[in-house]
């Protein structure tokens, strides 16, 4: 069983304070709170901080519902070009809706969707319409003119002016949206400026989890963030503004670091006033670092996360997703750490099996994939292909025979249940890879289940599995990666394709 190092209610405690500070005892009566990172389902930061409850964001702005309201912001550019989240699987419009729906059952209001850098592109207008039709209120906003250089102009009438006013009614607005260059920020100052306008004395500060601050600037949770945002080109590194004002070390990323003097300066024109604020981490308001409370299993675990990250983006590149300088990236901090690939247990195992899958098919062509997984106790349990199912069915099969303390030749799935399902793939709809993969064998499994007790009782251990660690020797199949997915574990694979075929499906 893995140590937790994370203490969730402290960290609610802690966040909550930290947040409300910025309105109550000043002459703020508002708050435009920027929120990055995963509201919901958190999956690095429960990575990198074991025990960090996913939806522990959520939670707090759940305990801040009476004072909150949120505006959800997408940038066009990602609507057009369909931008997946990779933890979903969907795209980021598609995943705004469903923020919607997620702020909606927590009770929390949703104030309006505001889609930034609106030029009229055909996708981002058919979005606009779709929210509009479902009584959400939908506010467009154009690239800022003067930005970034020309400071009187983004503060006027041609700038932020530009910009519809959206009318809130809170004390803390939390302007968030899917993944980075949402344009959160820029809505955040355009609805400072339009309020310094209507004579309300807004504020702003800043809700990111990563990096954290009070952790040394080569920390594993740090590097394993910086390894995250491989592709972004974000690099760590100490604030040398608050070192100044503060003589405190503390540790932000290069973008903020850029911005802040621009961002002060944009503040300063807003209010009239020097900005309030000296340094980026004066803008923050994390305190994730202050609720850790076992720093050797947090460190073990970003380490853990870091070889993921190198593994995730070895095969995003193998398949065209990314540049090799990422990949590189990634790969040094691995050995600035001292890490390698095989460090992640379940690599070897997986591998090993791929070489048992192979002597036992001499003479037959094909390539064979192995898989392993990592379960709670720590046991090892290894799996192949086969000409009747995949190397993730395999594994998943065996492990939870393994977890039910079912023998391991015993069989979950009766012949004519494999037998119909392959014939169905090959004279039905003729799909040319018969064997069957995850999501086929899930439901193979459950139907079963209706029949045999043996495989009830091993569906039951299927959510054991989550959180697991597997491993596989080559890139999962769709239907591979839709099982895993939903058995939420943490995958890895190595960067070889599991055909020679071009076109997989």
């Amino acid at each position: 069983m893995k140590a937790k190092g994370f203490d969730n209610e402290l960290y609610l405690k802690e966040q909550s304070a930290a947040i409300l500070s910025r309105i109550e005892g000043n002459s703020s009566k508002k708050l435009y709170l920027e929120f990055g990172g995963k509201i919901l389902f958190d999956y690095h930061a429960a990575r990198v901080l074991p025990g960090f409850d996913t939806n522990v964001k959520m939670k707090l702005l759940a305990g801040l519902k009476e004072s909150v309201e949120v505006i959800m912001c997408i940038c066009a550019m990602d609507i057009e070009r369909k931008k997946i989240r990779a933890d979903f699987g969907i795209t980021y419009d598609t995943d705004t809706m469903k923020s919607i729906d997620d702020f909606t059952e927590w009770g929390i209001n949703v104030n309006s969707v505001v889609i930034t850098r609106f030029e009229d592109q055909p996708g981002a207008y058919s979005f606009k319409q779709k929210l509009e039709r479902r009584g959400v209120k939908v506010y467009t906003h154009k690239f800022t003119k003067g930005y970034p250089t020309d400071v009187d102009t983004i503060v006027s009438e041609e700038g932020y002016g530009a910009n519809p006013y959206i009318e809130t009614s809170s004390p803390i607005i939390v302007v968030t949206g899917p993944g980075p260059g949402s344009g959160k920020l820029a809505t955040c100052l355009s609805q400072l400026y339009h309020e310094h306008k209507r004579g309300i004395n807004a504020t702003y500060a800043k809700f990111e989890t990563f990096p954290i601050w009070n952790l040394p600037l080569k920390h594993p949770v740090n590097i394993s963030y910086e390894a995250a945002t491989a592709e972004l080109r974000d690099v760590n590194m100490l604030d040398h503004f608050h070192l100044e004002a503060y003589n405190e070390k503390t540790v932000n990323y290069n973008r903020d670091m850029e911005a802040f003097p621009l961002l002060q300066r944009i503040l300063e024109k807003i209010t009239g006033e020097p900005s309030y604020y000296k340094s980026p981490t004066d803008m923050g308001v994390n305190r994730a670092g202050f609720a850790i409370t076992d720093d050797t299993a947090v460190r073990e675990a970003s380490s853990q996360e870091l070889i993921r990250r190198y593994f995730r983006y070895s095969c995003e590149y193998a398949v065209g997703l990314c540049d090799r300088e990422t990949v590189q990236r990634v790969e040094l901090l691995m050995k600035d750490m001292g890490l390698k690939p095989e460090d992640r247990d379940v690599v070897s195992r997986a591998r090993e099996a791929s070489l048992t899958a192979k002597e036992k098919n001499k003479g037959n062509k094909g390539i064979y994939s192995g898989a392993a997984i990592e379960l709670p106790d720590g046991q090892l349990v290894s799996g192949y292909n086969s000409p009747l199912m995949h190397a993730a069915s395999s594994v998943v099969l065996n492990s939870i025979k393994k977890l039910a303390g079912i023998p391991p030749q015993i069989d979950l799935l009766p012949s004519y249940i494999l037998n119909s399902l392959m014939t169905f793939k090959k004279e039905i709809i003729q799909s040319a890879p018969v064997s069957l993969d995850l999501e086929e064998t899930l439901i193979a499994l459950a139907i079963s289940g209706t029949t045999n007790p043996g495989a009830e009782a091993a569906i039951q251990k299927l959510k054991d599995l989550s959180g697991c660690e597997i491993h596989l020797t080559h890139m999962p199949t769709p239907g591979d990666a839709a099982g895993l997915r939903k058995l939420a574990m943490n995958v890895t694979s190595d960067p070889d394709f599991s055909s020679k075929a071009l076109f997989i499906v």
